[in-house]
């Protein structure tokens, strides 16, 4: 009798392992076949479908850039009033037109670029007829490898010019607006210190001459304690009166603030 029971109990705990493990099979088989089916859906992989304003935009098939948008009437009047209407091509400012960058060329050598006039603007070829597209023929040269002549830069009223050794300052420059150049048209640069407060040499070398012993010409350029001592000591007693003269005719003494003969 015991050990009757004793095979039913294994038989029944057998048979629950077994249920228990096709349950956990057909789970199993039911997941898979749901993970299977949303992979091979239609929308699985692919963009989601465009809006009407998204539709409706033209698509652009060829390699051409897109086109820059229009320039606001504030920001076309800004360089457009620098622009002559109706002169030769060669002759517009740099402002006025859009250059290709080229830096392969061969320095101090003419080189010939393509250019093409900005909105708004217009001007004439060689034989009179209206371009857009033209060539440009320039110096192959940095802007700030210009002569000085084509460029002005800022000026500095607080430096010394008649420092020695002679003091210098950082300038901004801007190349002139018929010039053209590679890269900026503003770069900075450091120059020698070069103002002119309106003193003349010739002026001040007159008063050491004649009035040095009182003083003049070192109220004329601005040295009141210097010229108080001269007038006060007669000149040094002439000594100093013939010194000036000699100093400030070789440029040595010079106006106070610091700035250049006229």
């Amino acid at each position: 009798m015991g050990m009757d029971c004793y095979f039913r109990g294994s038989e029944k705990a057998t048979f629950i392992m077994r249920a228990y493990g096709i349950m956990i099979l057909l789970f199993i088989d039911y997941c898979l076949q749901s993970v299977n089916g949303y992979l091979s859906s239609p929308h699985v992989g692919q963009e989601p479908p465009y809006s009407r304003d998204a539709q409706q935009s033209p698509v652009i098939t060829s390699p051409v850039a897109l086109a820059p948008t229009p320039a606001s009437p504030t920001d076309t009047a800004s360089y457009v009033s620098k622009c002559p209407s109706g002169g030769l091509c060669s002759k517009l400012p740099a402002d006025c037109v859009t250059c290709t960058e080229r830096h392969n060329c061969t320095y101090g050598k003419p080189a010939t670029f393509s250019c093409k006039t900005k909105r708004s603007v217009h001007c004439l070829g060689p034989s009179g007829q209206q371009l857009t597209n033209f060539s440009l023929t320039m110096t192959c040269q940095f802007c700030w490898q210009l002569d000085p002549s084509k460029y002005h830069c800022s000026n500095s009223t607080s430096c010394m010019t008649v420092a020695c050794p002679r003091k210098c300052f950082n300038a901004t420059c801007t190349v002139l607006d018929h010039v053209h150049c590679l890269g900026r048209r503003n770069f900075p640069k450091r120059l020698y210190c070069n103002w002119t407060g309106g003193y003349k040499w010739s002026t001040a070398l007159a008063l050491s001459i004649t009035l040095g012993g009182f003083g003049a010409d070192r109220f004329y350029l601005g040295q009141w304690r210097e010229g108080l001592g001269k007038l006060f000591s007669f000149g040094g007693l002439g000594i100093w009166t013939l010194i000036d003269v000699l100093l400030i005719g070789v440029g040595y003494v010079g106006p106070a603030d610091g700035s250049l003969y006229i």
